[in-house]
């Protein structure tokens, strides 16, 4: 009755893992991309930032080893170099992706996908009719309405291109996205600046110990944060942009970078065509099986707005195509997701926040905190310090929620993830033999609780 039995909109995370395992399952998939492959944690997210966290850090290394013995003596980074062979290296990952969508016998093509009705697709003029449509377009980036942003501003797109590295940076918003590149650049020599409405850094979804900490660590390291401030205008000059603040102040920048969020990607996707139901903020609106209220139409990832990390959009893909053609009843769980912010230092979490817990748990909750100067920062003369933390529940002594601001905190953080995931108890963390000597290890001999 179909051209295929699955058409796949969008090369990202989910929609690239759906199409290779559905076609793995002998399903016939066709998969629309429009701008590369891989989405964005590919080409303009997840994997070129840490390319980028990883040459800010070596200038770090290279300044903390003198205090080992060290003679590094001069050192200069060739900025279009690093740019160059990043540029490489995704194009690498951008063939990968494609190889294995042709390898895994998906039809693929090239352009925009509107949906037309229920069952049909049209690109590049031509109509393809599918049993079912999987929506996996992803967020895009927002940017707000000030006079001066679009036209004079960069995003996070822009910030992987630049031919040059800024002097001087401006950073507006104070998510993930944006102190990641304000720690990238301030370990890179750059002088930035933060710009934020609020009164504390990143959002309610991060213990509040975890946000006062960090925003200690990262100023110790000489960045410039501005609170309860808000751009007004931005204005182009001769040597790069000057930010109209309302407290009266400018600040003159090479470039002003907009990390203001992220909205779902829902434009020119014919959604009104079928009556597919967003939210107001134009998410697609899904059940617990992935499904919109158009019973053949299906979404994955960002653009349902529910949790926006990769791996999640990839768990949805997969465990939608296993339901659907090889008989699975696997759904993934939301809860206890790990997630990490490659700031300088680094943040890593799983499980329930303190105001969380405390909420859910009034008067049950016990907390663990230990907040050190790990041992590599000794003699490298370094002041950075790590926090680390638990919330147990005092009736059940289970482990509610784990939280880490310091050196290779993903790391550490996703070893732990499972114990969580396990139901681990905090007897069983204490009856843990630790690993001496690491800063991993303080998670398992934490024994006094936090007044």
């Amino acid at each position: 009755m179909y051209d295929v039995d699955l058409f796949v909109i969008g090369a990202g995370s989910g929609g690239v893992r759906a199409a290779r395992i559905a076609a793995g399952h002998g399903v016939k998939v066709a998969l629309a991309e429009e701008r590369f492959y891989g989405g964005t944690c590919v080409n303009v997210g997840c994997v070129p930032k840490k390319l980028m966290t990883y040459v800010a850090g070596y200038e770090s290394s290279m300044r903390d080893a003198q205090g080992y013995g060290w003679d590094i003596g001069e050192r200069t980074l060739d900025w279009t170099k690093f740019i160059t062979q990043k540029n490489t290296e995704i194009e690498r990952l951008n063939g990968i992706y494609e190889n294995m969508l042709e390898n895994a016998g998906v039809q693929l093509h090239w352009g925009t996908a509107t949906i037309i009705d229920p069952h049909t697709v049209s690109i590049n003029g031509e109509n393809i009719t599918a049993e079912r449509i999987l929506i996996a377009t992803g967020g895009k980036i927002s940017v707000p309405d000030i006079e001066g942003a679009r036209e004079h501003g960069i995003t996070s797109d822009d910030i992987f291109y630049l031919e040059e590295k800024p002097k001087t940076l401006i950073v507006a918003g104070v998510g993930y996205i944006g102190l990641e590149f304000a720690g990238i650049f301030n370990q890179l020599g750059t002088d930035v600046h933060v710009i934020y409405r609020r009164d504390t850094i990143l959002n309610e979804g991060f213990d509040g110990d975890v946000r006062t900490f960090l925003h200690q660590e990262m100023t110790k390291k000489g960045l410039h944060f501005h609170p309860k401030t808000n751009i007004l205008r931005v204005e182009k000059t001769d040597k790069g942009v000057t930010v109209h603040l309302d407290d009266g102040k400018t600040i003159k920048a090479d470039q002003v970078l907009f990390a203001t969020g992220r909205t779902p990607n829902t434009n020119n996707l014919g959604l009104e065509n079928v009556g597919v139901e967003c939210n107001k903020g134009g998410a697609i609106i899904v059940n617990k099986d992935e499904q919109t209220n158009v019973p053949s139409i299906y979404a994955v990832g960002d653009v349902t707005d529910r949790v926006a990390l990769t791996p999640v959009a990839l768990a949805e893909g997969h465990a939608l195509v296993d339901r659907l053609y090889a008989k699975s009843n696997r759904h993934i769980s939301y809860e206890n997701i790990p997630s990490a912010v490659f700031s300088d230092p680094n943040v890593s979490q799983i499980g329930l926040t303190e105001e969380q817990a405390q909420a859910q748990y009034p008067d049950e909750i016990d907390i663990y905190k230990s907040d050190f100067r790990a041992m590599k920062m000794i003699l490298a003369n370094s002041e950075e310090r790590t926090l680390m933390k638990l919330i147990v529940h005092s009736k059940t002594d289970k482990v509610l929620g784990l939280h880490m601001v310091g050196s290779d905190a993903g790391e550490i953080v996703q070893g732990f993830a499972v114990a969580i995931i396990a139901g681990a108890t905090k007897a069983d963390f204490d009856r843990t033999i630790g690993i001496h000597p690491t800063s991993a290890e303080e998670f398992v001999t934490m024994r006094t609780k936090s007044s």
